[in-house]
């Protein structure tokens, strides 16, 4: 039986790390591209991650190149590829960039992979998902997001430091776009079953809400030279794993909603099934007042998104 193959595409620390967790749980072969302009960069990093698996113990195949014909037939591929924002750069230009790199990579994809699932990672995400599912035409079950697997993980990560409890006992969702919009659930938000709301009061709550909402941004702070990338890429490797072996999760990705919430045809972050097909059902929940007003804001703020990407000339 052959092993299934994964491209990552942009090698930088987010791509690197997410073919290191897919290695270390023997997910597939694994293909990690960048441009011509690094140079042997893709190959170097692969080699070494390679020599680890003796050591670690894992049977992957892992191949650096500038080449797309070295992608060719994955079943998931990775988007990783782009900048990040600089002092200094405006919006309009990190969505400008961003898109026309994600976008050239769309291209490549539909010619040399056009039965895979593709999970992006870059940001803006909610734009940069919304421009791949276009250029590349696939159906949108196979164009996914990653984004609210990793703020999911930030929210349980706090919970657990503010509790003092396991983060394998707290269980969590949040929903909306990826950014300051986002709309965590306490209302399915829970810790070894017990509603999260009867072991703290909503003050408490509502601060670890913000410290989710801007945890990306205090990473930044800390690095000061970079962005969060460990956690990021854990978050990629689990949805690569879900499709990969089918397991039919059920967790929050960017997925595109036409009916479901009345979105309209956007990307936002939903509670999904993800299988081998990609999003294979979008699961709708009855919102609280609160949160319906919250969803509705961060819907309001990926159109925008969009839209200001849609005018720019690509």
């Amino acid at each position: 039986m052959s092993r299934a193959k994964i491209s990552i595409i942009g090698a930088g620390n987010v791509g690197a790390t997410t073919a290191h967790w897919c290695a270390a749980a023997e997910l597939g072969d694994i293909v990690l591209l960048d441009i011509p302009q690094v140079g042997d960069m893709p190959k170097g990093k692969a080699l070494d991650l390679m020599q680890a698996s003796p050591i670690v113990g894992f049977d992957s195949r892992i191949v650096g190149t500038n080449d797309y014909a070295d992608t060719a037939g994955s079943q998931v591929v990775v988007i990783t590829a782009g900048i990040a924002r600089k002092p200094g750069m405006s919006r309009d230009d990190l969505l400008s960039t961003n898109a026309k790199i994600v976008g050239s990579v769309a291209e490549q994809i539909k010619t040399t992979s056009p039965g895979a699932v593709i999970i992006v990672v870059s940001n803006p995400l909610d734009a940069m998902v919304q421009r791949v599912l276009k250029v590349s035409g696939f159906p949108p079950k196979r164009v996914l997001g990653q984004a609210g697997v990793l703020d999911t993980a930030r929210y349980r990560t706090f919970l657990a430091m503010e509790l003092g409890v396991s983060v394998e006992d707290v269980s969590a969702l949040l929903m909306g776009g990826h950014g300051d919009t986002m709309v965590p659930m306490p209302s399915c938000t829970s810790v070894g079953g017990i509603p999260v709301t009867r072991l703290m009061d909503s003050k408490r709550l509502e601060a670890i809400v913000e410290r989710t909402r801007s945890g990306g941004a205090e990473i930044v702070g800390l690095l000061k030279t970079g962005s969060a990338y460990y956690a990021p890429a854990a978050a990629t490797a689990q949805m690569v794993e879900a499709i990969i072996r089918d397991k039919k999760r059920l967790i929050p990705c960017a997925a595109y909603c036409e009916k479901e919430y009345g979105v309209g045809g956007y990307y936002v972050g939903v509670p999904i099934i993800l299988g081998a097909q990609g999003v294979e059902r979008i699961i709708e929940l009855e919102l609280t007042s609160q949160e319906r007003a919250d969803f509705q804001k961060s819907i309001g703020a990926v159109k925008e998104l969009v839209a200001v990407m849609n005018a720019l000339p690509l």
